[in-house]
């Protein structure tokens, strides 16, 4: 015993594992579930069509907000600062940077496709095929130290969601009405807040720097609601990632004619 815990350096094994399990099974379904939403993002993204359904005020998630002069007329809420760039430009290519940096950055995310695309490692006790590792000391990965500033972006991304959810409850006659494609954004926007929120960046702003709990009971009480999320992050995750494609594939149908929102009133 005292010969083992005197011993210094890693135990050397020759094979790549012991594992005897489906190890490779986890990352494997990850990246497949990341590849889907990537390919429907690009194709979604170019295809620049099929995002607002004005009877109903339902703008698609990955148009929203949308800024461009290109924006098809009513669905720009908050104005139009930018010009039409063409096709190379559509309008969620002033957005989705923010978003999207926000939940490459996400420290979850970063255990996710580090695994699933980069092998570095494929999973635990399983080794990498990487002679060298420097961490996230160098460009490009040290940009992840730039999270908690993609969080602030993701909180106003997220109030824009909410504000087109509550437009969206708009009747056929105008006043107030419920369809299926309203109810569908409020679980949306539900979800993405609950992700946002469970981020560890915001547990850190609600409770960091704190020495005494004790002399500030509110914030205390928010860091432990924002830990209870936190420890459901990576469910959030996937569940807001699923919610926002979900939506926008539903808006694009209902945009399009292929299918008509269910009303359950007016």
């Amino acid at each position: 015993m005292s010969a083992l815990a005197s011993s210094t350096g890693r135990a050397r094994i020759g094979a790549r594992t012991l594992r005897t399990d489906r190890w490779w099974l986890p990352p494997l379904m990850t990246f497949l579930g990341l590849m889907a939403f990537v390919v429907y993002g690009l194709v979604r993204t170019f295809m620049n069509q099929w995002y607002w359904v004005p009877e109903h005020n339902y703008l698609a998630p990955f148009f929203s907000p949308c800024l461009s002069a290109a924006c098809v007329p009513g669905s720009s809420h908050f104005g139009q600062p930018f010009p039409d760039l063409g096709w190379l430009v559509p309008p969620p290519i002033f957005v989705l940077p923010f978003v999207l940096g926000f939940r490459l950055t996400c420290y979850y995310y970063r255990k996710a496709y580090y695994r699933a695309f980069w092998a570095s490692p494929p999973a635990c006790a399983v080794g990498e095929p990487h002679s060298r590792y420097t961490g996230e000391t160098r460009f490009p990965l040290i940009m992840q130290n730039v999270h908690r500033y993609f969080f602030y972006a993701a909180m106003l991304v997220a109030a824009v969601l909410t504000y087109d959810t509550v437009i969206a409850f708009k009747g056929t006659d105008g006043g107030v009405g419920v369809g299926l494609g309203a109810l569908l954004m409020v679980v949306n926007v539900v979800l993405l807040w609950s992700y946002t929120l469970s981020c560890h960046s915001c547990r850190h702003l609600i409770g960091g720097r704190l020495n005494h709990f004790s002399k500030h009971p509110v914030r205390y009480w928010l860091w432990t609601k924002i830990t209870w999320l936190n420890g459901k992050h990576m469910l959030l995750a996937w569940c807001s990632l699923a919610s926002v494609a979900l939506v926008d594939l539903y808006v694009m149908l209902v945009a399009a004619g292929a299918i008509t929102d269910p009303r359950l009133f007016n």
